[in-house]
C-alpha cells in the first residue's frame, strides 16, 4: 500500500498548508469558520453574471456545494429581482430580518439599498436595534402605512414564526395575494440567508459592534 508522505498528508488535511495545490482557496481566512472557495465552472460563472462582478463571501462559502450554490443563486435572484414588491418594502423587510437575527453582514449590504429605495434613516436606526425595539412608537417614525404593516409582519414571522390573525388581516388589506406570497418569500428567504451567515460567520461580522 502506498504510504502518504508527511508533507502530502499535511496538505491533504489542510488546504491552507499547501495553497498551490488548491488555487481556488482564497487567502486571509483566519476568522472564517470555513474556507472561501471559488472553483471555476458554470455555477461560479452564473453567480458572476447575476452579481455583475466577482462572487462575494457568501457566494464563496456556498460554492463548497455546487448544487446548493446553484439553487441558491437562482432562488435568491428571483426573490431580489423578479418580484413586484416595491424596493423600499423589500429592503425594509430584509434589513429588519438582518437586525432581528444579528446578521450584520446582511445588514451591511442591504442598509445602503434601503436608503437608496427611500426608507428613512431615522426608521432604519430603530430597525437596526433588532429585538431591543418592539416597534414601540412606530406610528411616529414609519411614515407609510405599508412600512408599518411590513415591519409587524416581518417581526411576527421572524420572532414568533406564527403570524397572528390581526397582523395577517392588515397585510391582506394592503397587498394582493401575489404580493403577500412575495413578501412572505422575501422574509422567509432572508431568514434563511441570515441564519446561514451567522452560523458560519460569513464575512467575519458576528462580533461586530453595532
Amino acid at each position: 500500500m502506498h504510504k502518504m508522505s508527511e508533507s502530502a498528508r499535511d496538505c491533504h488535511l489542510s488546504t491552507k498548508a499547501c495553497p498551490n495545490r488548491f488555487p481556488h482557496i482564497l487567502a486571509d481566512q483566519s476568522q472564517m469558520r470555513l474556507n472561501y472557495v471559488e472553483p471555476e465552472g458554470p455555477v461560479t460563472e452564473a453567480i458572476r453574471q447575476r452579481r455583475g462582478g466577482d462572487p462575494n463571501e457568501l457566494d464563496r462559502t456556498l460554492l463548497h456545494s455546487l448544487p446548493i450554490a446553484s439553487g441558491w443563486n437562482i432562488f435568491l435572484g428571483a426573490v431580489r429581482t423578479q418580484t413586484t414588491i416595491s424596493a423600499d418594502l423589500r429592503e425594509l423587510a430584509i434589513c429588519r430580518v438582518a437586525a432581528l437575527n444579528g446578521a450584520w453582514y446582511e445588514w451591511k449590504h442591504h442598509y445602503p439599498l434601503a436608503l437608496e429605495a427611500g426608507v428613512d434613516d431615522e426608521l432604519l436606526k430603530l430597525v437596526k436595534r433588532g429585538r431591543t425595539w418592539d416597534l414601540t412608537g412606530i406610528l411616529s417614525v414609519a411614515r407609510g402605512l405599508q412600512w408599518r404593516i411590513v415591519l409587524r409582519y416581518v417581526d411576527a414571522m421572524t420572532v414568533n414564526v406564527r403570524v397572528p390573525d390581526e397582523v395577517f388581516e392588515e397585510v391582506k388589506a394592503q397587498f394582493s395575494e401575489k404580493e403577500i406570497v412575495e413578501l412572505t418569500a422575501i422574509t422567509a428567504s432572508y431568514n434563511m440567508v441570515s441564519r446561514f451567515l451567522v452560523a458560519l460567520d460569513v464575512g467575519e461580522m458576528n462580533g461586530a459592534t453595532q
